[in-house]
């Protein structure tokens, strides 16, 4: 496994990792949802040289962070254990709020340790930035809990590059953790440019593009409550189908590469920096592997060129969330 560095004072990892969500939300029916299944998919990961693993408190309220430690108990050594804290579920909302608070971020950061099973996180991000909370505020409590020795590097999630600049200014921040991907291409305006300024590494979720570019995902697939992508406006109706068809571009390429659609994609964002490290989710061993793969695939200009007229920046149909989500991502 090749790996990257994450920003300047953070850890070295695989330059490619496990995003841990949907083993307990979001994507597919509940039922279908298996622990010791998800938990052989995490040690595989272990196996192949993965090493960053990526959960937060949220996911399942509190389910994941407790599989995810129960995958790795006997192999912490391996891993790079990366969390996240801000939502919290109040009933107000199906998303709940978020809250960057200095009492907050301790309460979050203690339960977290218990749930993992763990001395020490590797990597504290906060998910969302609170805009009731000064950032200098919510960074200064995280910086505390690495002078006590209960997290060793702190990371921020969708945050705009002004936000960025501003925590930097209080600690240290290893990796900025946003939605980056063929489809979307946000981080580019702003964010990306800001963490190569300031020593910070990057962390693209939801690189395939919550699975479509996969090429697998039916829409019928998505039509329940419990699969996140049902509310969001790029898997919806018509949308879905303009955006299928790129996906159809890009299967097109990657037949004549002898690889997948969605390594191609992996591919893609790997080679737009060496301070890029993707988490694609999955919960099937074979996916896992496939997604592992594409860390060896080299694309030359003409590749690059091929890639960027086959799924242009802007013929993407649909936003990334509904209105209350896209509300929570700072810009």
């Amino acid at each position: 496994m090749k790996t990257r560095q994450l920003g300047r004072s953070g850890p070295r990892v695989s330059a490619i990792g496990l995003g841990c969500m949907s083993m307990s939300q979001s994507y597919g029916k509940k039922e279908d949802r298996n622990d010791e299944s998800s938990i052989r998919v995490i040690q595989r990961a272990l196996e192949l040289g993965v090493t960053l693993l990526d959960t937060a408190d949220i996911y399942g309220l509190g389910h994941n962070e407790e599989l995810v430690g129960r995958a790795i108990r006997d192999r912490r050594e391996k891993v790079v254990l990366a969390t996240k804290f801000g939502f919290v579920r109040d009933g107000s909302s199906p998303l709940g709020k978020v809250d960057g608070s200095p009492q907050h971020v301790r309460e979050a950061c203690e339960a977290s340790l218990r749930r993992l099973g763990v001395s020490v996180i590797d990597l504290y991000y906060l998910h969302r930035r609170d805009p009731q909370v000064p950032i200098e505020e919510t960074v200064g409590a995280m910086a505390q809990l690495v002078r006590e020795g209960k997290v060793r590097h702190l990371g921020l999630s969708e945050v705009g590059a002004e936000t960025l600049r501003r925590a930097c200014a209080v600690h240290p921040i290893a990796a900025l953790q946003s939605e980056y991907s063929l489809w979307t291409r946000d981080p580019e305006q702003g964010p990306l440019q800001a963490c190569r300024e300031l020593g910070v590494g990057f962390v693209p979720f939801s690189p395939l593009g919550r699975g479509f570019f996969t090429g697998r995902l039916q829409q019928d697939e998505i039509a329940g409550k419990s699969d996140l992508r049902s509310s969001m406006p790029r898997f919806q109706g018509e949308n879905f189908q303009r955006n299928r068809r790129l996906v159809e571009s890009l299967e097109a390429l990657a037949a004549k590469k002898g690889c997948t659609a969605g390594q191609i994609a992996l591919a893609w964002l790997l080679s737009r920096g060496e301070d890029i490290v993707p988490i694609p989710g999955t919960k099937r061993i074979p996916y896992l592997e496939e997604n592992v793969g594409a860390v060896d695939i080299t694309l030359s200009p003409a590749d690059w060129a091929a890639i960027e007229a086959a799924v242009p920046v802007d013929a993407v149909a649909g936003e990334r969330y509904a209105p209350d989500r896209m509300g929570l991502v700072d810009r």
